[in-house]
């Protein structure tokens, strides 16, 4: 199955990326530094959305507008008191077709889906509020997993496709890695 395949054939690059934000949520003091933070993921998000809109459509996955994205980011950022503007540069890879837009994705929801973690960890830093977008799927976490990695084997039946779908999973996971690298040095 591709969904096991990108997760095995990304591992390396999922580990680096998480590092990468785990030590920017760590570094979180205020609310202010945690509204940087999410003007990290609200720019990758969108930048994201924006390649794949074109491919997955209700036709592809029909709940795609009851996942979370980066309106939920925008909507937590303005809990906060702040404003999406002077984002970080966000680079999405190309995408050239569903399979492609599906590997993208494939990171994004599983970003989601490690969410509580980091509501916790927000916790402990004395952040409690704008955390909606972390907060997943709640009880339904698991079902929308499933439900998306299906649609994913389904359009990646052919083992022959899986090299390019892992190659543009993991520069899904380098690029969101590069959002963060730029924001911790700046700071």
């Amino acid at each position: 199955m591709l969904s096991q395949n990108i997760k095995e054939s990304t591992h390396p690059a999922h580990q680096k990326t998480e590092g990468i934000v785990v030590r920017q949520l760590k570094a979180i003091r205020s609310e202010v530094d945690y509204v940087n933070v999410l003007k990290g993921f609200y720019a990758y998000f969108r930048s994201v959305e924006n390649n794949i809109a074109p491919f997955v459509t209700t036709d592809v996955l029909p709940d795609i507008h009851e996942r979370r994205n980066s309106s939920y980011i925008q909507k937590d950022i303005e809990a906060l008191g702040g404003n999406i503007d002077n984002l970080p540069d966000a680079n999405a890879p190309i995408v050239t077709n569903v399979l492609e837009a599906l590997s993208a994705l494939y990171v994004l929801e599983g970003s989601i889906m490690g969410g509580p973690y980091i509501v916790q960890m927000l916790h402990k830093y004395g952040i409690e509020r704008g955390t909606s977008f972390f907060e997943g799927y709640g009880a339904d976490s698991a079902a929308m997993w499933t439900g998306f990695t299906a649609v994913l084997n389904k359009y990646g039946e052919t083992p022959a496709d899986h090299a390019r779908a892992i190659d543009v999973a993991n520069q899904t996971f380098f690029n969101f890695g590069d959002v963060f690298t730029e924001i911790l040095s700046e700071n």
